[in-house]
C-alpha cells in the first residue's frame, strides 16, 4: 500500500509539473491548424456545391491566351465566301413570314464575303442612327460642344434661356463627368443670379426662352402618333432636359410635349432657389447675344454619338441631325437633317441615290436603305480614311453586356458572340436590323448588316436568328 500511495504521489507531482506545458502545446497546435486551414482553403471544410450561374459568368481560373489581345494580323486569312454563305444560310432565316437581307465584308479590303439581296432597299429602323452618327461626326467634329446661354434683354429684369442644341441638360449642377447632365440648370441659375446681383437687378425677374435655333415643325409628320404617345420620341426643340424626358431615370412613357418651355420652367425654379425673385410663368422671347449672363457647354459630339448609339435614343438622334444640318449649310428642319445626312455620306463615298430618308432616328417607316449601304457605313467607321469616325466605335452595343444588346447573346446558340459582337440594333413592329463589326476566329475584322422586313410581329426567333448569324462570324475562320 505504501508503494502504491508513494507512486500516486509521484504521478500526481509529475502531472502537476507537466500539465501546463502540455496544455500550452495543445493550444499552440490548435492555433497552427487554424492558420494552415486559412492558408489552404477547403482543408477543413466540405466541398461546396457547384454555383448555379453559368461557368462563363464565373471568375476565370487562368488568364486568356495572350494572342487573344494582340493587334489584328493584317496577314490573317480571308474567310472563304462560299463557307460564310453556307454557315449563314443555316442561321439567317426568318421565323414565319418576311425575309432577311444581309452583307458581310472584310473591313480591311472591302471584299464582299456574303451578299443576300444586299442592294435591296429595306426599312432599317434604328440602324438609321449609324448614318446620323457618321454625318454628325463629319460635319461637327468629335470634340465640338453645344452651348446653352442665359442672355440679358432690353429689360434688365428679363433673362432669356437660349437653346444651342443641347438636349441633354440636367436639372442640377453641371457634372463634368457625365454626358446627360454635363450642363446643369442649377449651375446656369447660380451664375445668372451672381450676374444679376452684380448688375444691381433686384427683381422680380421674368424668365423667357429662345428655341429659335431649330426651325420647321417640331413633330415629324412621318411618325406614328401612337409612337409619340408611347414616348418613343417627342416634338423637338433646341434645348431639353434629360433628352426630352421628365427625369433621367424614366426611360419609357409620355414625354414633355414642349421641352423648351419645360426646361425654362425648371430653370426658373433653380433661379428662385439661388435667391432671385422670379415672376410667374415662362414666355418665349429673344435676348441680346452680346450680353451673356451665364453659359454651360454640353458633352462632346463624340460622347453624344456614343450615347445615341448605345441607348438608341431617338430624341437625341434628331437633335444631332438638326445640328448636322446647320453645320452643313442646311436649314435646321427634319428635311434639312436628312439632306445633310445624304450630303455627308456622299462625301464619304457612299452612294445615296437609292436611299429614301424621312427622318434620322429610324422611327419612320418611309426610310429605305440597303444592307450594303449600312455595311459600307460601318466599314467607314472601323477602317475608313476619316479618323474622326473612329470615335463612334465605343458607341456600338457589346453583345450580352451593354446598351440594347445587354440582354441578348445569353443562350447556348448565341453565347459564342457574347462580348465579341458589337452592333447597332433596330426594331419596329415588323422590322429587325443588326449592323456592326466583329473579329473572326482567325483575327480578321469583319463588318456586317442584316435587315429583316415584313417579319412576324413579336417573334423572338428573328432576333435570335440575327444574333446566331453574328455569332457564326465571331467563331468562324470560314476557310472551308
Amino acid at each position: 500500500m505504501g508503494v502504491k500511495n508513494g507512486g500516486a504521489r509521484w504521478v500526481s507531482a509529475a502531472w502537476g509539473r507537466l500539465k501546463w506545458p502540455l496544455l500550452l502545446a495543445g493550444v499552440l497546435l490548435c492555433l497552427g491548424a487554424v492558420v494552415v486551414a486559412g492558408m489552404v482553403p477547403g482543408l477543413l471544410t466540405m466541398p461546396k456545391p457547384s454555383p448555379s450561374v453559368p461557368a462563363w459568368q464565373q471568375e476565370p481560373d487562368r488568364l486568356a491566351d495572350v494572342s487573344g489581345v494582340l493587334p489584328l494580323d493584317a496577314d490573317a486569312p480571308l474567310p472563304v465566301p462560299a463557307e460564310v454563305a453556307r454557315q449563314l444560310d443555316a442561321t439567317l432565316k426568318p421565323a414565319g413570314g418576311g425575309s432577311i437581307s444581309g452583307m458581310v465584308m472584310d473591313a480591311s479590303t472591302g471584299k464582299v464575303l456574303f451578299d443576300r439581296d444586299a442592294n435591296a432597299n429595306r426599312i432599317p429602323a434604328s440602324n438609321m442612327k449609324l448614318l446620323t452618327a457618321v454625318s454628325a461626326l463629319k460635319a461637327l467634329g468629335p470634340e465640338s460642344r453645344f452651348t446653352t446661354r442665359v442672355l440679358a434683354s432690353d429689360d434688365p429684369s428679363t433673362v432669356v434661356l437660349t437653346g444651342g442644341g443641347d438636349v441633354l441638360l440636367g436639372a442640377s449642377t453641371s457634372d463634368p463627368s457625365a454626358v446627360l447632365g454635363r450642363a446643369g440648370l442649377a449651375s446656369l441659375a447660380s451664375d445668372t443670379a451672381a450676374a444679376l446681383a452684380a448688375a444691381g437687378v433686384k427683381g422680380p425677374v421674368t424668365v423667357q426662352v429662345d428655341d429659335s435655333l431649330f426651325t420647321g415643325a417640331p413633330l415629324n409628320p412621318a411618325w406614328s402618333l401612337d409612337d409619340v404617345a408611347a414616348g418613343e420620341t417627342a416634338p423637338l426643340f433646341s434645348l431639353a432636359l434629360n433628352s426630352g424626358r421628365y427625369a433621367p431615370d424614366v426611360l419609357t412613357g409620355p414625354r414633355p410635349q414642349d421641352s423648351a418651355v419645360t426646361t425654362a420652367q425648371a430653370f426658373a425654379e433653380q433661379l428662385a432657389a439661388a435667391g432671385v425673385a422670379v415672376g410667374p410663368g415662362v414666355e418665349r422671347g429673344k435676348g441680346l447675344p452680346a450680353k451673356v449672363l451665364a453659359a454651360a457647354e454640353s458633352a462632346t459630339v463624340s460622347e453624344q454619338v456614343d450615347l445615341m448609339l448605345e441607348s438608341s435614343d431617338n430624341f437625341l438622334a434628331e437633335a444631332l441631325g438638326r445640328m448636322t444640318a446647320l453645320a452643313s449649310g442646311q436649314k435646321a428642319t427634319y428635311d434639312g437633317a436628312t439632306a445633310a445626312v445624304r450630303q455627308r455620306l456622299g462625301e464619304l463615298g457612299i452612294a445615296t441615290d437609292s436611299m429614301q430618308l424621312a427622318d434620322v432616328s429610324g422611327l419612320a417607316l418611309e426610310n429605305q436603305v440597303s444592307a450594303r449601304q449600312f455595311a459600307e457605313v460601318v466599314r467607314a467607321i472601323t477602317s475608313g480614311p476619316d479618323l474622326s469616325l473612329r470615335t463612334a466605335l465605343d458607341g456600338f452595343p457589346v453583345a450580352g453586356l451593354t446598351g440594347t444588346l445587354d440582354d441578348r447573346y445569353v443562350d447556348a446558340s448565341t453565347a459564342e458572340g457574347a462580348g465579341l459582337v458589337r452592333a447597332k440594333t433596330g426594331t419596329l413592329n415588323t422590322v429587325i436590323a443588326l449592323s456592326g463589326y466583329v473579329v473572326d476566329a482567325d483575327g480578321r475584322l469583319l463588318v456586317f448588316s442584316f435587315i429583316g422586313n415584313d417579319l412576324e410581329p413579336g417573334a423572338a426567333a428573328n432576333k435570335v436568328a440575327m444574333d446566331r448569324s453574328a455569332s457564326v462570324l465571331a467563331s468562324c475562320g470560314c476557310r472551308g
